[in-house]
């Protein structure tokens, strides 16, 4: 997406904008209708008993910036010349056996010169869940299409606008919440097709807990944006299944496509860097067929953080509510686990995918493939002082759980940043 002088001036003018109070991530039910968040509020205020979010999972809305808007991001509309002595620590951290691992790091922490390092930058993998990220770019940018010049309006039907979800969830094992902020009832389970939630949570539930259904639900929403647009608002389940049973697979498969890899082009990042293929469930699969398959690489994962950085994934509004949705208010997995980013914030998204067959003298396990076992993360780290970087890790292990060296490599990577 081309950046216009009035632009320019925009994401300058943006960092001095006061933001509205009453707000989300945790304190934000009556911006985003979020419910989950009433929840967490009335846990930090006392009034309902439960284990608290760890200190960097406290921040306010009011705490969330973009970090590389105006002069702060000149110089990254590519990735940088890579610093000397931060390439050297982080080759460090990778002996000659963990060529399975490669990563970007760029330290953007403000005071200090702009450093990157990277290994196997362009090294493609399967992007798993982290392709979410993706699917809500597009969300996003069929929203500006609605309304070029509200950004109001495009918050108040995110908030307002909700939908089934229908054979397009199922099936995922992960689990989502159920809140009711009057009743204060709690419960936490898979998706039905019968279960409804305001086009805000499903984005929620898709990052927060990275559920399979809730991103092809969104997926969904976005097709339907794209082909019927002004009349989107008003469009009823009974029209939008009519559309979905008449358009030829084909045309369906291109339009899924477009959708949520165009942003993925106006930001720069190729289809060999990173692209999307296929929707995240069986039930979606079955209505819309795959197509080119799906890929990513550090490469474009970085490239991406840098564009919401810079407010450029389709305008600082838009990136910064992007930003806010990546924040973890949930419990932290994987890289983000990490002890020593406890009191930091994390930005984050993780996806994984493995694949087996049989082996003599091996049995397959969760997330140890013998075939494929990809395991990634993204995360932007900004730490109480002042520390602050983003990080791509993409890694394919095989017969290994990679959890447990994700969150030892955040550890070792947090410390070669900060020295």
């Amino acid at each position: 997406m081309k950046i216009s002088p009035v632009s320019i001036l925009l994401l300058v003018a943006l960092a001095c904008l006061p933001l509205p109070s009453k707000t989300y991530p945790i304190d934000g039910y009556d911006f985003s209708g979020i419910r989950r968040l009433v929840r967490l509020q009335l846990i930090l205020e006392g009034e309902i008993k439960d284990t608290q979010p760890i200190p960097g999972a406290q921040k306010s809305i009011n705490d969330i910036q973009l970090n590389l808007l105006g002069s702060r991001g000149d110089g990254l509309d590519s990735l940088p010349q890579t610093d000397p002595g931060l390439q050297r620590a982080l080759n460090g951290l990778f002996p000659s056996l963990h060529e399975s691992y490669s990563v970007t790091l760029l330290d953007i922490t403000e005071g200090k010169p702009v450093r990157y390092a990277q290994r196997q930058p362009n090294r493609g993998f399967q992007p798993g869940s982290v392709g979410k990220l993706a699917v809500v770019a597009g969300l996003f940018c069929e929203l500006e299409n609605l309304y070029p010049d509200s950004f109001e309006l495009r918050q108040e039907l995110l908030k307002t606008r909700t939908v089934r979800a229908g054979p397009w969830a199922i099936y995922d094992e992960h689990t989502v919440p159920f809140f009711d902020p009057e009743t204060k009832k709690f419960s936490k389970r898979q998706v039905q097709e019968k279960d409804i939630f305001s086009l805000f949570e499903w984005a929620d539930h898709m990052l927060s807990v990275s559920n399979n259904g809730a991103a092809a639900v969104v997926w969904r929403e976005v097709i339907l944006m794209r082909v019927f647009g002004e009349a989107y608002p008003g469009l009823t389940e009974e029209q939008a299944e009519e559309y979905f049973r008449t358009t030829p697979k084909g045309e369906l498969s291109e339009l899924a496509i477009s959708v949520v890899n165009d942003p993925l082009r106006d930001l720069g990042i190729s289809e060999d860097e990173w692209r999307l293929g296929k929707m995240f469930t069986r039930g979606a699969s079955n209505i819309i067929p795959p197509k080119g398959g799906s890929t990513g690489s550090p490469a474009g994962l970085m490239k991406f953080m840098i564009a919401m950085e810079r407010g450029q994934l389709i305008d600082p509004h838009s990136s910064l509510e992007i930003k806010r949705l990546m924040y973890m208010t949930d419990r932290r997995i994987r890289y983000a686990a990490s002890p020593a980013l406890t009191d930091a914030a994390v930005y984050f998204k993780s996806g994984s995918l493995y694949k087996c067959k049989p082996e003599e003298g091996y049995q397959c396990g969760k997330y140890k493939g013998n075939v494929d076992n990809f395991m990634n993360s993204v995360a932007i780290i900004e730490h109480p002082d002042s520390t602050t970087y983003l990080v791509a890790l993409m890694s394919n292990v095989l017969k290994k759980n990679s959890n447990i060296d994700h969150n030892a490599l955040a550890s070792r990577i947090d410390k070669i940043v900060r020295n």
